[in-house]
């Protein structure tokens, strides 16, 4: 989920627009889940379509969508249309829900993002993911973390600066490592996978984990190979990231080189971690994923031939 060039982020120097009116990109979100059109005639490829204008949700509430409805938020625009971001409240919700059980716009749903990988162009997943986490952010930072009063958006929206004693917050985004272990194995080269418990059944990653405070992403990786597989990596390079909303994680990919060790799985976090040959490799994350991207680069730069 990258964002496209020809999106520009609101600022002080980038002015908001004044109202999601229909010209708008809307971006309508419900716990988390982003509303999208489904194509009836795509239904067997699962493709979803967006966007969803203010004016669709209008009809089907039979309501302007104001404050009550749905909190909102410009986040900047894209080919020069204004961008916003909706979350609809638990009322707005119900009442749509009551109008599509009549049989109104029953093509409208609320999906996940994780869910909609592949079926929405990548730069819309992206705005909506910006989208997403701008939303969460006025609703976590409401109200002053030093002295409790209310604060209001600064920095063109960038940040939230409280009303009384100045303390200013920022959105959260929570550095997180990846790395792809490689080796020359016995039987030919192999890539060290891992599972978690929390993924889809028979699907395995590159190992991931959160950096710690005061820690630089390289002795991360080396923390979290030794704690979440008892291995010991070298030679790390560095190979991208990515922003990833899920929900304000910014992935940091790295390649490293097996040192040394025998696998032990870390109880609770790794379900299971195996090393696996080009030729027989599990399933992998989405492609839209920096880790399918890191795992794809790594064989075509690496083991290209093999």
């Amino acid at each position: 989920m990258i964002l496209p060039d020809t999106f520009q982020a609101a600022s002080d120097e980038m002015p908001a627009a004044a109202d999601p009116a229909n010209q708008s990109h809307c971006f309508f979100f419900y716990r988390g889940s982003l509303l999208v059109r489904q194509d009836a005639i795509a239904a067997s490829q699962r493709l979803a379509h967006w966007p969803v204008s203010q004016a669709d949700i209008e009809a089907l509430i039979a309501s302007p969508v104001h404050p009550e409805w749905a909190s909102r938020r410009f986040i900047g625009w894209w080919h020069d249309h204004p961008c916003w971001g909706l979350n609809l409240s638990e009322e707005a919700w119900q009442r749509l829900q009551a109008r599509q059980a009549q049989g109104e716009s029953a093509d409208l749903r609320f999906e996940p993002l994780r869910a909609l990988f592949n079926r929405l162009p990548d730069e819309v997943l992206a705005i909506a993911g910006r989208a997403l986490q701008m939303l969460e952010f006025d609703r976590s930072h409401r109200y002053c973390g030093a002295c409790a009063n209310p604060t209001r958006l600064h920095e063109g929206g960038r940040s939230r600066r409280c009303s009384v004693c100045g303390e200013t917050s920022y959105p959260r985004v929570a550095p997180a490592m990846m790395v792809l272990i490689k080796r020359e194995g016995v039987f030919g080269r192999e890539l060290l996978l891992a599972r978690s418990p929390r993924f889809p059944a028979g699907m395995y990653s590159a190992l991931a984990g959160f950096v710690e405070p005061s820690e630089s992403i390289e002795s991360c990786i080396h923390r979290e190979c030794l704690e979440e597989v008892g291995l010991r990596v070298q030679n790390l390079q560095y190979f991208g990231s990515q922003g990833w909303p899920f929900p304000h994680s910014l992935m940091i990919a790295y390649v490293a080189d097996y040192e040394s060790g025998e696998i032990q799985c870390q109880e609770a976090e790794i379900e299971d971690a195996r090393w696996f040959r080009l030729d027989a490799l599990p399933q992998l994350p989405n492609r839209l994923s920096i880790a399918r991207r890191l795992i794809d680069g790594v064989i075509a730069r690496d083991f290209a031939g093999s």
